[in-house]
């Protein structure tokens, strides 16, 4: 899909879409990619995703690559200062600053792959996703199967009644819905948008 570009250039790609669609295997395998082509790649998370491992990008389907867990996207700027190659999971997890340090990592020739859920267990947009797209270079939509209906799916659907926005769980909280699907229960209306934790 992509050819690795001449030294010095640097671009965003975003890998975007529900739970359970494949975000993280395909950021795995790009990853993987660019090991082969003897690129110098670094991966990182967020520390609030323990899910499956505290050192460790796992998609759903138990593909694993190692990673640093951060608390905040402006240490990823240090940490990512040798690296060819940035991976980012969960992107979601992150605050508006994340967008601001992609597009600096991008700038100093840096390719950058960011993988997250473009929408909340609402079906609105979840920042900093949105704001990623629009800056991005390269921009992958991945679509999950319903659960109900067998459709394609591009909406999460949160399983537990809970009023905050970030809830973070796997498939004990969440599944696949298409829109026609997805339902949105009257009492989940956060009392803000922010996913600050």
């Amino acid at each position: 899909m992509l050819s690795i570009a001449p030294t010095g250039s640097g671009w965003i790609e975003v890998i975007c879409g529900s739970m359970f669609s494949g975000k993280t295997e395909e950021l795995i395998r790009r990853l993987k990619r660019a090991e082969i082509a003897r690129l110098r790649v670094i991966t990182f998370k967020p520390k609030i995703d323990t899910r499956f491992s505290l050192d460790q990008i796992v998609s759903h389907n138990e593909q694993k690559k190692s990673s640093i867990p951060v608390g905040s996207a402006k240490e990823i700027l240090a940490l990512a200062k040798n690296a060819d190659v940035v991976g980012i999971d969960e992107a979601q997890f992150f605050d508006n600053a994340l967008v601001d340090v992609c597009q600096e990592l991008a700038n100093h020739g840096k390719r950058v792959i960011v993988a997250g859920l473009d929408q909340d267990y609402r079906g609105k947009p979840f920042e900093p996703i949105p704001q990623l797209l629009a800056v991005a270079e390269y921009i992958t939509k991945t679509l999950a199967i319903c659960v109900k209906c067998g459709a394609p799916a591009n909406r999460t659907q949160r399983l537990i009644q809970d009023p905050n926005r970030v809830v973070v769980g796997s498939s004990e909280l969440y599944e696949a819905r298409c829109r026609h699907c997805h339902e949105i229960y009257n009492n989940s209306t956060p009392e803000g948008d922010n996913n600050n934790l």
